[in-house]
């Protein structure tokens, strides 16, 4: 991280999350709430993967979704980085899901099964 910040994350082997999931879920609550700031620069993947005794590909594909969602980009050579450019609207939809998601775990709903319900509830919206 730059500045010497260091993101704790952790992952429970034990846990019927994939870990790819958990390290997904948790960069995304601390980009989230603000703990990891825009511009904060992420441990490589091969570095945070020895980090958490993980496959590379596992931290791989974590960074792949959440530069999706846009909240990291890659700069070639340089590194992961949270991404600039959010807007409060995002900002704020992020943490409802994010609190979304923990509901879903806590009440052992698959994530599957939690995306498909959200993804129904934006359909119904559209013939509203």
């Amino acid at each position: 991280m730059t500045k010497g910040v260091k993101v704790l994350i952790s992952v429970d082997q034990d846990s019927s999350v994939p870990p790819y999931e958990q390290v997904r879920g948790q960069l995304a609550e601390l980009i989230g709430d603000g703990r990891l700031p825009v511009g904060s620069r992420l441990p490589t993947v091969r570095q945070l993967a020895a980090d958490l005794r993980l496959a590379a590909n596992t931290v791989a594909r974590a960074y792949r979704e959440l530069e999706a969602a846009g909240l990291l980009e890659t700069r070639g050579r340089n590194g992961t980085f949270v991404a600039p450019g959010r807007d409060d609207a995002v900002d704020r939809l992020h943490r409802v899901a994010v609190e979304y998601a923990a509901e879903a775990r806590r009440l052992g709903v698959a994530p599957d099964r939690a995306v498909a319900l959200v993804r129904a509830a934006l359909d119904a919206t559209r013939h509203d």
